[in-house]
């Protein structure tokens, strides 16, 4: 692709609606061979971004997802022990008595269990994607950033292994804390916004072929409202087509507060937040046509 507009293109014929922002700094990290930091409240589009460019790419997506308490050797690689395990018995059996024989064929890389980051340097090409970084501990942010500065894997027992082309990488963050400076700079930043109104009702027609306009103008509307209500949680894209494609399983054509009501638990996943969407008659405002 040569420009961030034929980008834009591309993904639109995957369905994803990106701004010129967006493609641009996606552009960017494909051209410069750098990782996409990609930073915003959870539901706007950072993960789905990844899945379309694997798509647009041809290439598998890898995803790390990350949490409290993730370590190297659940993100590079482990030994598959039960396996090493039946072959000590299997050989065992058949009278190999050479140790030497016997430690070289249990650590040989048909009994290497490859985790996420390990198969996408092995895999080319690949767009690896390292979501929601900001729930790892700090340990886990540093080694990832050593990884991603070389592309490399030292594995005691069978040696250096490096990407021949590296992925493509896209990171995530909900900042549910701050992200070290040193792994930001590695990678090229992106913030991302809730849609506006005109492109969030463009996603929903898109990415749901039977919605009406007129249902996409009231959801898109009364999300907008909601993203305003100090919520705990407000929604994001991602709850927004979920609760559109509630209604239109429901076979609505518009959005009444009722049918709202009834499947608002598609759109909020608070308790507390559908407590203030009802006691506050945010579903019962104007829903013009925008």
């Amino acid at each position: 692709m040569e420009s961030p507009a034929k980008l834009i293109e591309l993904l639109d014929r995957h369905a994803y609606l990106a701004d010129e922002g967006l493609a641009t700094a996606a552009f960017l990290a494909l051209r410069m061979g750098r990782p996409l930091f990609l930073e915003g409240e959870a539901g706007v589009g950072k993960t789905e971004l990844a899945k379309t460019l694997a798509a647009l790419l041809e290439a598998p997506l890898i995803r790390l997802q990350c949490y409290e308490g993730l370590d190297a050797a659940q993100a590079l690689y482990d030994w598959d022990f039960a396996r090493q395990l039946l072959h000590l018995k299997a050989a065992e059996a058949a009278g190999v008595t050479d140790v030497g024989r016997l430690e070289g064929e249990i650590y040989d890389r048909r009994f290497l269990i490859a985790r996420p980051l390990l198969k996408a340097i092995e895999t080319q090409p690949s767009v690896l994607l390292v979501d929601e970084i900001d729930r790892a501990d700090d340990e886990f942010e540093a080694f990832l950033l050593e990884v991603l500065s070389d592309f490399t894997i030292s594995i005691p027992e069978l040696g250096t292994i490096r990407a021949e082309t590296p992925p493509v990488v896209v990171v995530t963050s909900n900042r549910t804390r701050e992200v070290h400076d040193a792994l930001k700079r590695r990678c090229l930043y992106h913030w991302l916004e809730h849609p506006a109104f005109d492109r969030e009702v463009a996603i929903l027609l898109r990415r749901l072929p039977g919605c009406t306009e007129t249902l996409a103008t009231q959801v898109a509307r009364t999300a907008g409202r909601l993203r305003q209500a100090g919520l705990v949680k407000p929604p994001g894209v991602a709850e927004t087509l979920d609760w559109t494609e509630a209604l239109l399983t429901l076979g609505a054509r518009e959005l009444d507060p009722g049918l709202a009501a009834a499947t608002l638990g598609a759109a909020l996943k608070y308790r507390e937040d559908v407590a203030t969407v009802m006691g506050n008659g945010l579903l019962a405002g104007p829903q013009g046509h925008g």
